[in-house]
């Protein structure tokens, strides 16, 4: 479901995006409004679920989580009871960042961060031990080029 923005939303959607931690003061002055009606839109765009929980975005490489591995999976099993015990180990490691199921030949995939290759082999030995899984591709990323949260307006 789509909701009608103007302008002022998309401005203030903007500033948000950048910095979610800024004061309304600082978002009302850069988007040329006062405080109380960018309060307003904002409360308005969260209650119709345009805006979602706030976060802090951290540097994995600071925290130890130097490898990035994109996991291609494919299964021949497609039952309810698989999907539910894949998507409950999925969701119970912290380690998948995100996860796709997709359409065409791979069945899902998975974005993961960990230390290191060992690290992912722990994680793929602990997937697969939890759920059947008919092939596994893993690719380590060597270089992010590029990654945002930033939505286009």
């Amino acid at each position: 479901m789509s909701v009608r923005l103007d302008d002022m939303d998309r401005k203030i959607l903007a500033e948000l995006q950048e910095d979610a931690g800024q004061s309304l003061d600082e978002i009302a002055k850069k988007v040329g409004s006062s405080k109380t009606p960018v309060w307003n839109r904002i409360r308005k765009l969260r209650e119709a679920g345009v805006i979602g929980r706030q976060t802090a975005i951290l540097d994995p490489e600071a925290l130890g989580l130097e490898a990035c591995f994109f996991v291609l999976i494919r299964t021949s099993e497609h039952e309810a009871e698989w999907q539910r015990r894949f998507l409950k180990a999925l969701k119970d490691r912290p380690e998948v960042l995100e996860a796709h199921r997709l359409a065409g030949d791979i069945d899902y995939i998975l974005k993961v961060r960990v230390k290191n290759a060992r690290a992912y082999d722990i994680f793929y030995q602990a997937l697969i031990s939890e759920v059947k899984i008919h092939n596994v591709t893993a690719l380590l990323s060597m270089e992010e080029i590029k990654s945002t949260t930033l939505l286009p307006l």
